[in-house]
């Protein structure tokens, strides 16, 4: 861990990849080719938390799914970018939008294309069923994996930190 977890409440923005962070990773593709995806209930209620605590959240995902656009507008997730080709062009447009400083953003991600952004923002966090390289080069790593609990999990950090600065 490095020294940004000492700052995690400053975080004002959270991003999140889907597939293996959301989700366990795996998608289920039915004979006609309708995809879905299953999503860990207390996730979706650390979110919540989240955004209560005047955390702006948002998904940038290189994948397109019509499962997580309905999962997230459920949510009331504000900012999704589906499709993705350029994960950290999206979060420094998202963070001048927003009047956020990257340095102020945490992105949370499983796998090598995680790895620009997760190296660009101020605070990175790899799941712990993330591939070890990125593991490795994170602030911090989950004790859940994703899609069990590891978005609940960072949202309750963020949600501790900010009730308690500096501690």
């Amino acid at each position: 861990m490095s020294s940004a977890l000492g700052r995690i409440d400053q975080i004002r923005l959270v991003a999140f990849d889907i597939d293996g962070v959301f989700t366990d990773g795996r998608f289920y593709l039915s004979d006609d080719g309708v995809e879905s995806k299953a999503f860990h209930t207390q996730d979706g209620y650390g979110v919540r938390r989240l955004l209560a605590a005047g955390v702006a959240v948002a998904v940038i995902s290189g994948r397109r799914s019509g499962a997580v656009e309905k999962r997230m507008a459920e949510l009331e997730v504000p900012h999704v970018v589906l499709g993705c080709k350029d994960k950290v062009a999206a979060l420094d447009e998202l963070a001048a939008t927003l009047g956020i400083d990257v340095a102020d953003c945490a992105y949370v991600g499983d796998d090598l294309p995680d790895l620009p952004l997760l190296e660009h923002v101020g605070f990175s966090v790899a799941v712990a069923n993330a591939v070890a390289e990125l593991q490795q080069r994170c602030d911090y790593v989950t004790t859940r994996p994703g899609g069990a609990g590891a978005v609940r999990e960072v949202c309750d950090l963020l949600v501790t930190a900010r009730s308690n600065p500096g501690q």
